[in-house]
């Protein structure tokens, strides 16, 4: 594939701490990389310079080799909360005028009904994920040649992240993203680059590949350095030898012992969070750790929570899944009491008198302007477990990269030795050294979990069964991890469509010759039969409305208008076939 990017020679520092020097790489047209290294090491700088956003220090270039068209995903949307979703897009390309905006809205429509998006809503109005999907349709609109993406599953609900992993994954357009989702990685990508001790390596392949070949490079080197420390002894034995003899040295000689000297000290260290001090949930749980009774929750006028029964054991390991705004974040602020924001609650919540909660929250830990990294944990031993050395104590918190506050405030739940450990989106901005880390920490963890994600790795590895939050406030309980669950749908999905094929035309040929054992009350027997038909119109209509949203016909209009069609068809179907579901389990 020819090479359409070439980089030379950038550098970028920031103070005295020297992120990357003088690297240099090439990227060819097709290839779709992910760039792992560790938080604070210059990812989001470099792909900063890459798009064109910031610049490198003393000289460097960044080259494309023919003109293309760039589209960049930061981490944080630049949006207008007083605008439109549909202007908000097309505010973010003002150069587009007659036949092209016509395509690119086109383009907009179609992926703001595949992405769930109301096009109407004001920015403001949206969660942090449907912010992040309105960010993704508009690079994804863009159509541009090279889509620089920095950590693009952050706050995405798990279909978001599924829809766009196949956009990406059927696209022969080049990549080149930070992101920390495993799954992710492996699905998309074919290359992985690692940005380590300032350095670029390359490895093609997947993630698996990457672990292989980064641990034989690393050997490699510190046998290296083996060899050098006993060339390094010997030359130092004549260094010391007797003045007389030393008067005849050679010069080069004694140059070549400075160098070989810096090399014989520089063993390959990898530096990675370590939390053997952190107390494993070491803090007595008694019998009763929330109990939950007919508890039901809304705010202005919107249902999260309907009617919900359930006990929490000791013990217990709880993955959370769900769309975004689907009441999540709101639950957990339920269970621990922390919501403090009106609504309409009833039932009760009753939590054990034992019970200590540690409560990671995704938006973060709120920081005071000017505190150091000492002043939010007064314990040196345990920062620098996690990799927060002696010269970075008094740098000031907002000085941080994403991911070293992220670990930091990781840090002040774990110290505090819960024994319920929540956890909302812990995955965002850590790097993937840390997440592993952080998984197997958790697999010994000794009291009860609940985690909100939606890294599929970490959920698969590390809970026994899930909270699926369906909306309108329906909650079901899955036994088993993501993957499982996936599978599941899957299975109910090809099972309702084959039922639907083997149903006969004729109405009279529809009654078993052997009536079946039945647990169905004759009006549900009644709702079941019409659901059938309901199901079958409605998938119907939803067929003809994206054959016309993809056509290109249609008016404005009428596009609008067939789009949240579309949109309203697809939670009616949703629900008709839960409830089909629902009673067929009972036949």
């Amino acid at each position: 594939m020819p090479s359409f990017l070439q980089i030379e020679n950038i550098s970028k520092s920031y103070g005295p701490k020297v992120l990357f020097d003088r690297i240099g790489f090439n990227i060819n047209e097709g290839d779709k990389v992910a760039l792992i290294a560790p938080n604070g090491s210059g990812k989001t700088s470099l792909l900063r310079i890459l798009a064109g956003k910031d610049s490198s220090d003393g000289g460097g270039r960044v080259l494309f080799l023919r003109d293309i068209r760039i589209a960049f995903l930061e981490q944080e949307y630049a949006y207008s909360p007083g605008r439109r979703v549909r202007e908000q897009i097309l505010s973010d390309f003002p150069e587009m005028d007659g036949d092209s905006k016509w395509d690119f809205e086109l383009r907009m429509e179609r992926l703001l009904t595949q992405f769930g998006i109301d096009g109407e809503k004001t920015m403001s109005m949206l969660s942090g994920g449907e912010i992040k999907r309105v960010a993704i349709v508009s690079m994804l609109c863009s159509e541009a040649d090279f889509y620089i993406m920095d950590e693009p599953t952050n706050h995405l609900d798990l279909d978001a992240i599924e829809l766009l992993e196949s956009k990406l994954k059927q696209s022969r357009r080049t990549l080149f993203m930070v992101t920390h989702d495993r799954y992710f990685l492996d699905r998309i990508c074919n290359t992985v680059m690692e940005l380590d001790r300032g350095q670029i390596f390359i490895y093609k392949g997947d993630y698996m590949n990457f672990l292989q070949k980064r641990q034989d490079r690393i050997e490699q080197f510190n046998a290296e350095t083996e060899r050098v420390r006993n060339l390094f002894r010997r030359e130092l034995e004549w260094m010391h030898a007797t003045p007389c003899a030393r008067t005849g040295k050679a010069k080069y000689r004694k140059n070549a012992f400075s160098e070989i000297k810096e090399r014989a000290a520089d063993s390959y260290i990898q530096k990675k969070v370590d939390l053997a001090d952190v107390a494993i949930g070491d803090t007595y749980l008694g019998n009763k750790v929330i109990n939950c009774r007919d508890l039901s929750f809304s705010w202005e006028g919107k249902c999260y929570l309907d009617h919900f029964t359930y006990n929490f054991q000791r013990y217990e390991r709880l993955g959370i899944v769900g769309g975004n705004a689907s009441g999540k974040t709101t639950f957990l602020n339920l269970l621990t009491g922390a919501s403090g924001w009106g609504g309409e609650l009833s039932g009760v919540i009753d939590r054990g008198e034992s019970l200590k909660i540690g409560y990671y929250k995704q938006e973060g830990m709120n920081f005071k302007p000017g505190q150091t990294v000492l002043e939010t944990v007064n314990d040196t031993h345990l920062l620098g477990r996690f990799l927060f050395p002696h010269d970075m104590l008094n740098s000031t918190v907002d000085r941080l990269s994403g991911g070293e506050k992220r670990r930091l405030y990781l840090l002040t739940v774990l110290m505090q030795k819960p024994n319920l450990l929540i956890l909302d989106e812990p995955t965002n901005d850590l790097d993937i050294v840390t997440l592993e880390i952080l998984e197997e920490y958790l697999q010994e963890y000794k009291g009860s979990l609940i985690i909100v994600s939606h890294d599929r790795h970490f959920l698969d590895r590390l809970v026994d069964h899930l909270f699926v939050f369906c909306g309108g406030g329906k909650v079901k309980d899955f036994a088993g991890n993501y993957t499982e669950y996936r599978s599941f749908l899957r299975d109910s999905e090809e099972s309702n469509t084959s039922l639907a094929q083997s149903q006969p035309k004729n109405s009279s040929e529809a009654k078993p010759k052997t009536e079946p054992k039945k647990k169905l009350s004759w009006k549900e027997q009644q709702e079941f039969n019409s659901l059938e038909v309901e199901i079958e119109e409605l998938t119907q209509e939803k067929a003809r409305l994206e054959a016309a949203l993809s056509s290109g016909a249609m008016e404005p209009d009428a596009l609008q208008a067939a789009s949240a069609r579309y949109g309203a068809l697809s939670d009616i179907l949703d629900a008709k076939e839960t409830r089909w579901l629902e009673l067929s389990m009972l036949l």
